[in-house]
């Protein structure tokens, strides 16, 4: 008889632990795959409002979420277990060092690898602070596995199993052979955990980087050389040219954005953006939009990645969007519009709509180097086909047809 469904998905810490424990003891578990970062469906949102994993539904419709109570469960589901320690005091110190992986090290070090893969914005600052607040943690460990076998008495327990799969991450991205040197007890400690048959039944073989990875800044598409200027004879100089170089310089006039001569519109640009963000927006902002946009001073336009065959993760995809989004800085009083990712790793496209001030595009994209990777073409608001599919770009809740095949939406970025 099934025991119940455990939600989460392969590779995520947080879900490793409680399959592994659920191996352990012989549960019937329908393991579904359920991973936040592609969408979820109302029913998951239901079971877990947080909209995170794991979560346990159990058959009889009972749920419970958070991995530590879902960890323990699990293992207490086996009366003879010795995972959970053998006394009163051995359980507390098991639930200690869970918390402690869970609070103190996972946050920490996900801060630290994740914006160098590309899951989240790299800021240098943010990356080093949570690289030291990880390193500090560490050595507490690193202290207890120097005269420690476990983290709990003499045998493996569910500490371990705990810690191993949420710091297994570390391994695979950042802890690499310069770190395990300096940090060999609880390199041992780790190495022990996942040769023991109740890992290697869920991870085969875990991955131990040699040399950490390391952010790569988004490749900017090169710009076509200028011809050189012709030279010219240099006139001679009416004083000497130290007395020149003392002279105050007069400041070059900022170049004004080639839009700002347009003028300034009836619809409000930051009008419309403040109703998109407070209002539904099939309901209400769209309908809105409708009624104040005029084809005179906005222009509507279609965006689509040039290069859908070269995208992989689809939270990688993502970024990307936003690092066009933010090279289009200089563009925002002009532009609005939403970009998303349809499809799934390996399969998916970039696609969009925008509505920009003025009759074209170029004068308000090409702020941004790596405009050239987009194609655009222009809709025509008075098209049903070409207001639908701008409603649907805006609206995230439509799959896309490429080519005879449905893209579901997975993610998505707004530029206001």
């Amino acid at each position: 008889m099934s025991f119940g469904k455990l939600y989460g998905f392969d590779g995520n810490a947080r879900t490793m632990v409680c399959l592994a424990v659920a191996k352990e003891n012989n549960l019937d578990i329908e393991y579904v795959q359920t991973d936040p970062s592609k969408g979820l469906s109302a029913e998951y949102t239901k079971l877990n409002p947080l909209k995170k994993v794991p979560t346990f539904e159990a058959a009889n419709g009972w749920v419970l979420s958070e991995v530590i109570a879902i960890a323990i469960y699990f293992t207490s589901q086996n009366e003879k277990t010795t995972l959970l320690g053998k006394t009163k005091q051995d359980y507390a110190q098991i639930v200690r060092w869970m918390s402690f992986a869970n609070s103190e090290v996972l946050p920490n070090l996900g801060n630290w690898f994740r914006p160098l893969i590309g899951r989240d914005p790299y800021n240098k600052k943010n990356v080093e602070d949570a690289k030291n607040a990880t390193l500090e943690a560490v050595a507490v460990l690193e202290t207890h596995f120097l005269i420690n076998t476990w983290f709990v008495g003499e045998r493996i327990t569910l500490a371990d199993l705990f810690g191993a799969s949420l710091m297994a991450r570390g391994f695979q991205f950042v802890w690499d052979k310069e770190f395990r040197e300096k940090f060999p007890s609880l390199t041992r400690w780790y190495e022990t955990v996942t040769n023991q048959p109740v890992w290697k039944a869920v991870v085969p073989e875990p991955i131990m980087v040699e040399e950490a990875v390391k952010y790569t800044p988004p490749k900017k598409e090169a710009k076509p050389k200028a011809e050189p200027a012709p030279k010219t004879e240099k006139k001679p100089a009416s004083k000497p040219a130290d007395d020149e170089d003392d002279e105050p310089k007069p400041e070059q006039p900022k170049q004004k954005h080639p839009l700002e001569a347009l003028g300034k519109p009836e619809l409000i640009m930051d009008d419309w953006k403040r109703k998109y963000s407070n209002e539904e927006t099939r309901e209400v902002a769209l309908p809105w939009f409708w009624e104040h946009y005029k084809p005179e001073e906005y222009s509507l336009w279609r965006v689509d990645y040039k290069y859908n065959d070269e995208l992989t993760m689809t939270f990688m995809s993502s970024n990307l969007i936003g690092g066009f989004f933010a090279r289009l800085e200089a563009s925002r009083k002009y532009i609005f519009g939403a970009a998303s990712v349809y499809g799934v790793t390996n399969d998916s496209v970039i696609r969009g709509a925008f509505m920009v001030r003025g009759p074209e595009a170029l004068p308000a994209f090409d702020v941004a180097p790596d405009w050239e990777s987009y194609e655009f073409t222009k809709l025509d608001a008075g098209k049903p086909e070409d207001k639908k599919f701008l409603e649907d770009m805006w609206a995230w809740d439509q799959p896309i047809d490429v080519n005879g095949k449905t893209y579901e939406w997975a993610d998505g970025k707004v530029f206001k």
